[in-house]
């Protein structure tokens, strides 16, 4: 085990990295935490979505998150509609992501000696967006995302594609994750997960 920069990152046995993005190689969170605040205020239903519970959820698709929501209140949200409002209040909080040094240091360092993909229950379009502002576009030989596979996580489906894309045996890959739901999806795939612990941010 290698400690790197305070993470428990194994030694050896892995062919192929895999990252989620946010909450991860990019501090995102609070960014998509505004956006969904702004997308249920529209619906004036921005009660039902605390921050506890949003972090509960985190690595969920925003379609399935609409959807227990719906099913827990009695609501009748329109999960297309939800996702449009969410996504465009995100990409007016760009400016607020900032990489996860620690990870994206380490990703780095691997530029070149192992394949390298992004696993993320984001979609394609934000999550390029993302990559883009951060200046990680050109890092990844893959990204997966929530509009390339029919189950999110923790469903193993998105690790098990992005495994697939890189040629890769999901028991020789090394997967990076900070929610529960994507840790979940990887190890259900077969894969060493390392944790990623939430930044500490100075109020």
């Amino acid at each position: 085990m290698t400690n790197f920069a305070g993470l428990d990152i194994p030694a050896d046995g892995y062919d192929a990295v895999i990252f989620d993005l946010d909450g991860t190689l990019v501090d995102s969170m609070p960014a998509h935490f505004s956006a969904w605040c702004e997308a249920l205020s529209k619906q004036d239903a921005a009660h039902i979505f605390p921050e506890d519970v949003f972090y509960a959820m985190g690595g969920r698709p925003t379609h399935d998150i609409i959807s227990e929501l719906n099913g827990e209140f009695g609501l009748h949200l329109d999960p297309n509609e939800v996702a449009i409002d969410k996504r465009n209040a995100f990409l007016e909080h760009l400016d607020d992501i900032v990489l996860i040094d620690e990870v994206a240091d380490f990703a780095k360092s691997l530029r070149g000696k192992f394949p390298l993909a992004v696993a993320t229950g984001g979609t394609r379009l934000v999550s390029e967006k993302i990559l883009q502002k951060v200046g990680l576009s050109d890092l990844f030989d893959e990204v997966v995302t929530a509009n390339d596979v029919v189950c999110g996580k923790p469903a193993p489906d998105i690790y098990r594609e992005a495994a697939s894309r890189l040629g890769v045996d999901p028991l020789r890959c090394l997967a990076f994750e900070d929610a529960a739901a994507g840790m979940m999806a990887a190890q259900s795939a077969g894969m060493t997960v390392v944790y990623v612990p939430a930044p500490v941010r100075v109020m």
